[in-house]
């Protein structure tokens, strides 16, 4: 599914599944967390590691009262066993949204593939793709539901 950002950072035109009030705060939380994400991007721009942003948006987040885990280890399950094999999630935001962080000059269809394999492997509903290195990142974030 394609995000629709205006320029103030607002979604619009999604499509939601469920509860109204489920459907508000998973807007809610979804524009708080591309508004802490432009603001990372406003400050420094395009052109750095993924590392660093992922770092400013933790500390962003902080600020902002949002809570959120980073590089969480995200076993496969196979035939009834756990196992860990080096899967990480970029960030979770309030076990409810999950953030792949890139920093590339195009996102391919593998990048897309990731974030979905690991929503379903969490059982995360909502998923963010940012690409940090574009001139407005807007131009950079696409929006995944399960």
């Amino acid at each position: 599914m394609r995000l629709k950002i205006n320029s103030t950072g607002r979604i619009r035109n999604i499509y939601h599944r469920g509860h109204r009030e489920h459907r508000v705060k998973n807007n809610e939380l979804t524009e708080k967390v591309i508004g802490c994400a432009i603001e990372v991007h406003k400050t420094l721009g395009p052109g750095l590691l993924e590392t660093a942003y992922e770092q400013c948006l933790a500390r962003e987040f902080a600020l902002s009262c949002i809570s959120f885990k980073t590089q969480v280890p995200l076993p496969v399950e196979y035939k009834g066993v756990y196992l860990d094999c080096g899967y990480r999630i970029d960030m979770l935001i309030e076990e409810s949204l999950m953030l792949e962080l890139k920093s590339v000059e195009k996102v391919a269809e593998i990048h897309k593939a990731q974030l979905l394999t690991y929503m379903k492997l969490a059982s995360v509903k909502i998923g963010l793709l940012i690409n940090f290195n574009v001139k407005l990142l807007k131009d950079g974030i696409e929006r995944f539901i399960l």
